[in-house]
């Protein structure tokens, strides 16, 4: 994603709807990173009697088989598949659960505006329920949706098409913001014409390095001003 300039403000006056993905986006990806490959192989590998090492690698496995699927992001899948409650496993680790620098900040200015604003995560019902009761982002939204809802994940064929059923919206006039390359390139193949992705969704890792479309470093730089930038 080509880096986003203080200049290249989304044009604001031609968005009406705004949609935002969570984890990577809103919320700091460390959360979800820190869960999947460090402490649920934890967990297992006990449960198992078998060292770190081994359950990371096998679970690494599963996830390559399934990733860019529902199931991926299916708690209720895991907890089938590892023979174990994924959900209580989340709340023991709540805490490492943080909101991105300046995410308040726009959320509150789109209000303003009179921005529709929209969650729309891949994240399991349960795992979006626990991360608004830590956050307290949910009373910014006018909908939260969980990909569950529409039995798709965001990156398959058709599934932004389908929210519009649920959701109506003009992909002409929305933006979203998606830290996903596969979910922006499925967005736009499904029309939706502003996309943004995200820098570093993990504050502990490096930037993600992609040219397809711009990336927001600091969510301050895309605020909306007093007088709402025009259509480009």
């Amino acid at each position: 994603m080509r880096q986003l300039l203080k200049t290249d403000k989304p044009p604001w006056s031609g968005i009406d709807t705004v949609m935002f993905d969570m984890d990577g986006t809103l919320l700091d990806l460390h959360f979800d990173n820190y869960f999947w490959q460090q402490y649920l192989p934890q967990v297992w590998a006990q449960n198992l009697g078998v060292p770190f090492e081994q359950a990371r690698v096998l679970l690494e496995s599963k996830y390559a088989v399934l990733r860019g699927t529902l199931d991926w992001y299916c708690l209720d899948y895991w907890a089938r598949e590892l023979q174990m409650e994924i959900t209580p496993l989340k709340q023991a680790v709540k805490h490492k659960i943080a909101i991105r620098p300046g995410v308040t900040d726009l959320l509150l200015r789109l209000r303003q505006h009179d921005k529709r604003i929209l969650l729309i995560t891949n994240a399991h019902p349960a795992s979006l329920s626990l991360k608004m009761q830590v956050t307290g982002i949910d009373i910014h939204f006018d909908n939260t949706i969980s990909a569950h809802d529409l039995r798709m994940a965001k990156e398959n064929h058709g599934f932004w098409t389908a929210l519009k059923e649920q959701e109506p919206y003009d992909p002409a006039r929305t933006m979203l913001i998606d830290d996903s390359l596969p979910v922006l390139r499925q967005a736009q193949r499904e029309g939706i014409r502003h996309l943004y992705g995200i820098h570093q969704p993990d504050s502990r890792k490096e930037p993600v390095s992609a040219h397809e479309f711009p990336s927001i470093i600091d969510f301050k730089h895309i605020m909306p001003s007093d007088e709402l930038e025009s259509v480009k």
